[in-house]
């Protein structure tokens, strides 16, 4: 008599299952949870790659609605681009799929002004199955070019966030003007609450350098997945960057776990496990209450000209008033 077949769970299934799970009762049903039940199909095994994409994302499908990371890759001295802005590529193949996972378990993407500028994004997912999110550029003076793709294309709902000085023009279908009230209702926290009441509650912060770092100055963001290639630059444009301590026993040291992304390595940090005991007593006053922005979100915003925006199906940066934050536009590598 011959031995029963066990069934084993292939990559393509995993992920289809990843995509649709958002609680650890969904996870269980579908076979990823950490106990071995039987999966949807009866699969009693994982093949590597599959155990490898439940590893890697089920805790972010189980984050739960709310929740902020955000991605880079850059080279060993720390650079996102060349002194030119030159990003094709820092990281390989393997990272850039890695990044179009993130997408499609996003509802939105966030990219600064000078990202938009400098390298015209695509922003969707194409990489992996899945829905697109919607697309969010952050541009307080309405400095992007109405040309660039994420106005044009189509491909994906766009959210173009202006301040209340910004030029108003007309926009296409899929594209909505939101009109925040004033230069402090683009801090992250406030910026986060805005999008949550919209149904876009978990956020995937893009680029450039300079807007991801922002987030992760004023304490936005949940995760970060910061990938390492084995490159020396020399000068760029940087990625990370903010105000540091002077005593190294009390830089930021966030829980993480590795992984191989072909020659690159990907450092996944965990910021929320962190709290504030990095920060001086009175940045622990100030993000306490950009906690308190991000949860009440409570903003006047002004909807402009638009049309309401869903989740697409599959198919550097300003600070507040305009003014640049640091450095040169990020590049956006994986586009």
């Amino acid at each position: 008599m011959s031995a029963r077949r066990t069934e084993v769970l292939d990559a393509a299934t995993a992920w289809e299952r990843l995509r649709e799970i958002r609680t650890a009762d969904e996870a269980r049903a579908a076979g990823l949870g950490p106990d071995g039940d039987a999966g949807a199909g009866g699969e009693r095994a994982r093949s590597p790659e599959a155990a490898e994409l439940v590893e890697r994302y089920l805790p972010l499908c189980l984050a739960g609605p709310r929740y902020a990371f955000a991605q880079l890759g850059q080279s060993l001295d720390g650079f996102i681009a060349t002194r030119t802005g030159d990003a094709d590529y820092v990281t390989g193949p393997a990272d850039r799929r890695h990044l179009h996972r993130l997408r499609a378990l996003a509802d939105a993407v966030v990219v600064g002004a000078g990202t938009a500028v400098a390298d015209d994004p695509r922003l969707t997912v194409r990489a992996c199955t899945g829905d697109n999110p919607v697309r969010v550029v952050l541009d307080p003076r309405g400095r992007v070019p109405l040309d660039r793709g994420v106005f044009t294309d189509g491909a994906a709902p766009t959210l173009w966030v202006v301040g209340p000085d910004a030029r108003r023009a007309a926009v296409g279908d899929g594209v909505e003007v939101l009109v925040l009230p004033d230069p402090a209702a683009f801090a992250p926290g406030r910026l986060l609450a805005v999008l949550a009441r919209r149904g876009l509650g978990r956020v995937l912060v893009e680029g450039g350098g300079v807007t991801v770092s922002r987030f992760l100055r004023e304490r936005a963001l949940d995760r970060l997945y910061l990938t390492v290639a084995p490159v020396l630059l020399g000068d760029g444009v940087p990625g990370l960057r903010f105000a540091g301590t002077p005593v190294m026993r009390e830089a930021l040291r966030p829980p993480l776990r590795r992984a191989l992304l072909g020659e690159d390595t990907l450092f996944e940090l965990d910021l929320r496990a962190v709290g504030d005991a990095w920060l001086g007593e009175a940045s622990q006053e100030q993000h306490r209450g950009a906690r308190e922005a991000r949860r009440e979100g409570e903003d006047a915003v002004d909807h402009g000209a638009g049309q309401a925006l869903r989740r697409a199906q599959p198919g550097g940066a300003e600070g507040p008033g305009g003014n640049a934050l640091a450095g040169p536009p990020a590049a956006d590598v994986q586009r």
